[in-house]
């Protein structure tokens, strides 16, 4: 059966490497589909790796997480006919080798019952994984055309299936290029948290001072105490701190947001 990847992407020529070479070990293997790449605005060396992998190029104005990579995969799908798989992929997401595996046998199989597939994605940190700070962190990445849609409100996106078919969870890693410094995670959180701050006011949602001082907390108590992240050494430490951090500057964004939107002046509750 056929399979095309979807890969949505931007100046990401530090990270896209691995995947493209995922995308096409994966496409060899089942001998049909294509790779197509979502593009919204490249300045560096990404859309010369893609060309010279075969890719479709697809460019588009960056339409937010959710909107983009729905475009992926109505891209991705199209050549498909109804038929075979879609693996979508962020540009900084190369599947392990086991992880291709289980991929590569569930498409030869083609079982109708089954709609998509999750994966574990996992943070990889200066050589190693990160194997309890937010784990498990499963995603649905394989799923069949016309049977799935990208959900969820920016930048929290999520794959569903629609048709309410079998989700099977695969064996491998969806290995998470993400950061190669805290420092450098901690500065897409301020964007992270611009874009999630607005999505939640505009749905209606409001935050108080309390919960912007007590979610933080509450979110690093989470990694540390529920998921183990200590276990991971001082990386886990630094993953519990970004998850405050970033659940600070959401609440804070969000009150800032909501106190503009009511006219109130600064000094008010």
């Amino acid at each position: 059966m056929p399979l095309s990847v979807a890969i949505v992407c931007r100046s990401n020529e530090a990270t896209i490497g691995p995947v493209i070479a995922a995308a096409r070990s994966l496409l060899a293997r089942t001998g049909q589909g294509e790779l197509v790449a979502v593009d919204s605005g490249s300045v560096d060396a990404t859309i010369p790796m893609l060309e010279a992998a075969g890719a479709r190029i697809v460019r588009t104005p960056w339409l937010g997480h959710v909107r983009t990579k729905q475009l992926a995969l109505d891209e991705a799908s199209k050549g498909l006919g109804g038929r075979g798989w879609v693996l979508c992929l962020d540009s900084d997401e190369p599947p392990d080798e086991a992880l291709m595996t289980s991929i590569a046998r569930v498409v030869a199989s083609d079982d109708p019952a089954v709609s998509g597939c999750r994966m574990n994605r996992r943070i990889w940190y200066r050589g190693r994984y990160l194997k309890h700070a937010w784990q498990p962190e499963w995603r649905l990445r394989l799923v069949r055309p016309g049977r799935a849609i990208w959900t969820g409100q920016d930048p929290h996106d999520r794959l569903e299936v629609t048709d309410g078919g079998r989700v099977l969870d695969l064996e491998g890693t969806l290995r998470h290029d993400s950061f190669a410094t805290f420092v450098e995670h901690l500065s897409k959180q301020v964007g992270h948290a611009r874009v999630a701050a607005s999505g939640m006011h505009r749905a209606g949602e409001r935050t108080t001072a309390w919960r912007m001082a007590t979610s933080p907390v509450g979110a690093f108590l989470k990694q540390v105490v529920l998921k183990g992240a200590w276990r991971d050494g001082y990386a886990g430490w630094l993953a519990a701190g970004s998850t405050a951090a970033g659940s600070l500057m959401k609440h804070m964004a969000l009150l800032e947001l909501q106190h503009e939107a009511s006219g109130s002046p600064a000094s008010s509750a």
